[in-house]
């Protein structure tokens, strides 16, 4: 397996969504609130014959908070394994501090950026990408992550740009193709091939991530929380799966704890004699039945800790742990 492409940057700009796409399974959390991919997810990625690995990652905040900086060295562990960078900013919004932050990381990093302004999915907004040129990354791309729309005009801007660099540069090879259109990309998978050396492997063939099926399912349960519970319930919530083992029918058991902050925060998640966690349980246990192709029991628990998301001793229970990376 070779190439290694991550996604960067500050949370809710859509880079899970973007993600996704390319892999073509619904690996990452996506809902329309920051914070939501905390830990940088490996998933193979395929074009016919080829396939390399890309790493979705967290978005980098410039809060100093214990929990946000476990997910910022995340983040910068994929940026030092990644070939590529697809640096993501939001459109709509225009830029951040936060965006600027993240762009003085890459700048450091020395990695080819491919800057993608998301969330353009109408003309009316493709002027908004011109502001972007301050950051210093090179030329914006506008895309729409969730609606796939953009590719073809970023194709017509990278033949264009070959054709221009060519007189420059002393470029390998120059492919034109239409990825819209399958004309000639079986031709430049074939050429990227040739160039590239082999990489390690970051889990086994018969694996769709590097995350155990744990992990996939603490998220199915994390993220029916968010969706069902919105602002209700911040992102001070932990997913710890105790048990999880196939039964003799060939159905599979999972318990898990969500741990919050406070007590007002159980009470939410709990409702109205138990109804908001019945619908948590009831969605995230149809995920993971489609995920594990098997029935699925779920059972949740709700804790309460207060602050743990700045006590190192609940970071490492619930998995972040600095010593790991």
């Amino acid at each position: 397996m070779a190439g290694v492409v991550a996604i960067v940057g500050r949370a809710n700009v859509g880079k899970s969504t973007i993600f996704n796409r390319i892999v073509g399974e619904r690996i990452s959390i996506v809902e329309d609130v920051a914070g939501v991919t905390r830990d940088r997810i490996y998933a193979k990625a395929s074009w016919l014959t080829k396939e390399f690995n890309i790493i979705d990652t967290g978005g980098i905040e410039l809060e100093n908070a214990s929990f946000t900086t476990q997910i910022k060295m995340q983040a910068e562990i994929a940026i030092e394994e990644a070939d590529i960078i697809i640096f993501v900013v939001n459109g709509r919004e225009g830029i951040t501090k936060e965006d600027e932050y993240v762009a003085r990381i890459l700048q450091k990093s020395r990695k080819p950026i491919i800057l993608a302004v998301n969330k353009i999915d109408d003309n009316q907004f493709k002027d908004y990408i011109y502001e972007f040129y301050a950051l210093g990354v090179g030329d914006p791309i506008p895309v729409s992550g969730s609606h796939g729309i953009g590719i073809g005009d970023l194709l017509d801007e990278v033949i264009k740009k070959l054709t221009e660099w060519k007189e420059l540069f002393d470029f390998k090879e120059i492919i034109p193709i239409s990825a819209l259109e399958d004309q000639n990309v079986d031709t430049l998978i074939s050429t990227i091939k040739n160039y590239l050396n082999e990489g390690m492997m970051y889990y086994p063939k018969d694996q769709m991530t590097d995350h155990p099926e744990r992990f996939v399912m603490a998220e199915f349960i994390r993220e029916k929380i968010l969706y069902f519970t919105r602002e209700e319930v911040p992102h001070s919530v932990a997913i710890v799966v105790e048990r999880m083992a196939e039964l003799e029918d060939g159905s599979v058991e999972v318990i898990a704890t969500i741990v919050v902050d406070r007590k007002s925060q159980k009470g939410i998640l709990i409702g109205k004699q138990g109804s908001m966690i019945k619908k948590i349980r009831q969605n995230a246990q149809r995920e993971m039945k489609r995920f594990l192709q098997t029935p699925v029991h779920l059972e949740l628990f709700v804790k309460v800790e207060n602050n743990w998301r700045n006590k190192q001793k609940y970071l490492k229970e619930f998995g972040y742990n600095e010593d790991d990376y």
